[in-house]
C-alpha cells in the first residue's frame, strides 16, 4: 500500500511513525513534512490546502490511500477533491468537518443528538457577550466559533479579558464552566461504525500546576489509571455513536477521526469540544499503545468496511509525551535556532524513547526550530512512572536556546497509580 500523509507536525511524525512500522506500507510520502518525517517518509512541497494539487500529488504517486492530518485542510474540503478523484482518504468532508470548523455547529449537531454538553450561547455583538458573561458567570468560557489552531479558548475569572477575546471574534461561543478532568477520546469511522482508540489527557497551559496561557498543547499521557474502566464504552454509547448517526441523518456523514473532549464532572460526561482530526499532543501517546497495525484500520475507515475490522490490539504499556516550545510559545515563537542532541536520544534511549518533530527543517546539515512546539519527546513504561522518567531523560539530551517545557507532564497519575 502506497499512502500519502498530509501535514508538518508531530501528529504527522506520530502517524508517519506508525505507517512506517506497518509491513503492509510499501511507499511512505508526506506533503509538506518536517525534518523528522523526512527520516520515515519522502517529503513533497504541496500547499496543503489546495484540494487540487493534493489530489494531483496523490494521483502522481499512485496513492492508495491519503491521509489528512490537520484541520485547516479537512474544512477546507482537500479530502472532497481526493475523494472526488476515486482514492480512499481518511479524513472527513469540509461539511462533516465543521464539527471543528464551528463551534455553534458542533454545539447545534450535539442537541439534535441528545449528547451532554456545556449550556451555551453564541453570540455576534458586544451586547450579546455581556448577557452571556452575565448570565453564566466566572470562571468564563468563551470560544471563537472558527479555527485557531488550538487557541481559540479563553477560560478566565477577569470578565474584562474574556469580554476582550469574545469582541476580538466574529462569532463567539459562551458556555458554562466545567468542572472535572479532562478526558480526549478519538474515535475511527467510516460514517456508521464507530470503533474507539485508548483515552488520553492532555496538559493545555504552557506552565506547570495548570499555570500560564492556553496553548496547542504541551504534553500527554495514556492510559488513565484514575478514570472509571467504563468510560469508553459510556462515551461511545451516548457521545460517538449518537453523533456520527446525527450527522449521516442529516446527510453529511462524519468519516474518519472523530475527537471528543471530555470533562467528567460532578454530573457525568461533557463533551467540551469535538475535532474531526487526530488530537495534537495526544495521537503520540495513543499512537504508542497502538499493537493493531495502522494502515488496513485507516483504510478500512476509508473504503467504509470498518464493520469487517477485527478488534483492535492495545499494548499494556504507559506512554507520555512531553512538548519541547520554543522561545515566547504560546506567543509569537523565536524560530531558526539550532537544536542538538536528537542523534543522542537515538543513539541512548531507543526504542523506548524517541522524539516527533512538530516545528523543525534542515538548514544545510543542521536541524531548526520552525513554529512554537518544536518536539515531541516520546516514551513508553511498564507504568507511567518508568514511561515519564524515559520521557524527561530524553528531554534532559536536547538543546535548543530559550527553549521551554513543563516538568510535571504525568506526574499526578503517575503517583495516584
Amino acid at each position: 500500500m502506497k499512502v500519502l500523509v498530509i501535514g508538518n507536525g508531530a501528529r504527522e511524525h506520530a502517524l508517519c511513525r506508525s505507517l512506517s512500522l506497518d509491513p503492509d506500507v510499501t511507499a511512505l510520502h508526506c506533503a509538506p513534512g518536517n525534518a523528522g518525517i523526512a527520516e520515515v517518509a519522502e517529503l513533497h512541497q504541496v500547499d496543503a490546502l489546495d484540494g487540487k494539487a493534493v489530489t494531483a500529488l496523490a494521483t502522481e504517486l499512485g496513492a492508495d490511500l491519503v491521509v489528512v492530518g490537520p484541520e485547516a485542510p479537512l474544512v477546507a474540503g482537500v479530502a472532497d477533491a481526493v475523494r472526488e478523484a476515486g482514492i480512499p482518504v481518511f479524513g472527513p468532508s469540509g461539511e462533516a468537518a465543521q464539527i471543528e470548523g464551528s463551534k455553534a455547529f458542533a454545539k447545534d449537531v450535539m442537541a439534535a443528538a441528545g449528547v451532554p454538553t456545556a449550556r451555551s450561547y453564541v453570540c455576534t455583538t458586544p451586547a450579546e457577550v455581556d448577557e452571556a458573561l452575565d448570565a453564566f458567570g466566572a470562571p468564563y468560557v468563551v470560544k471563537d466559533d472558527g479555527l485557531a489552531a488550538g487557541k481559540g479558548v479563553v477560560v478566565t475569572a477577569d470578565i474584562e479579558a474574556a469580554r476582550a477575546h469574545a469582541n476580538s471574534c466574529e462569532r463567539v461561543v459562551i458556555e458554562e464552566f466545567l468542572d472535572g478532568p479532562e478526558v480526549s477520546l478519538f474515535a475511527i469511522t467510516d460514517g456508521e461504525t464507530v470503533v474507539p482508540l485508548q483515552p488520553a489527557q492532555d496538559f493545555k497551559r504552557a506552565l506547570d500546576g495548570d499555570e500560564g496561557p492556553n496553548t496547542g498543547g504541551m504534553g500527554a499521557y495514556s492510559p488513565l489509571p484514575w478514570a472509571d474502566p467504563k468510560l469508553v464504552a459510556e462515551v461511545m454509547e451516548t457521545v460517538l455513536q449518537p453523533t456520527v448517526d446525527e450527522m449521516h441523518r442529516r446527510g453529511t456523514p462524519f468519516s474518519g477521526l472523530l475527537y471528543a473532549g471530555l470533562a467528567i464532572t460532578s454530573r457525568g460526561v461533557r463533551v467540551i469540544e469535538f475535532n474531526a482530526r487526530f488530537g495534537d499532543p495526544e495521537t503520540q501517546v495513543v499512537l504508542a499503545r497502538l499493537k493493531t497495525p495502522l494502515a488496513g484500520v485507516l483504510l478500512a475507515a476509508a473504503k467504509g468496511d470498518l464493520d469487517d475490522l477485527e478488534p483492535l490490539r492495545w499494548s499494556e504499556d504507559a506512554a507520555v509525551t512531553v512538548v519541547v516550545a520554543s522561545h515566547n510559545y504560546p506567543g509569537t515563537p523565536r524560530t531558526g535556532d539550532p537544536i542538538s542532541g536528537l542523534d543522542e536520544v537515538a543513539a541512548e534511549d531507543a526504542p523506548h524513547a524517541y522524539v516527533l518533530h512538530a516545528g523543525t527543517k534542515r538548514d544545510g546539515d543542521a536541524v531548526v526550530s520552525a513554529g512554537g512546539r518544536v518536539l515531541s519527546v516520546t516514551a513508553t513504561g511498564k507504568d507511567l512512572t518508568e514511561a515519564r522518567d524515559r520521557a524527561y531523560q530524553a528531554v534532559t539530551r536536547i538543546k535548543l536556546d530559550g527553549s521551554q517545557h513543563r516538568t510535571d507532564i504525568a506526574a499526578k497519575a503517575a503517583e495516584g497509580a
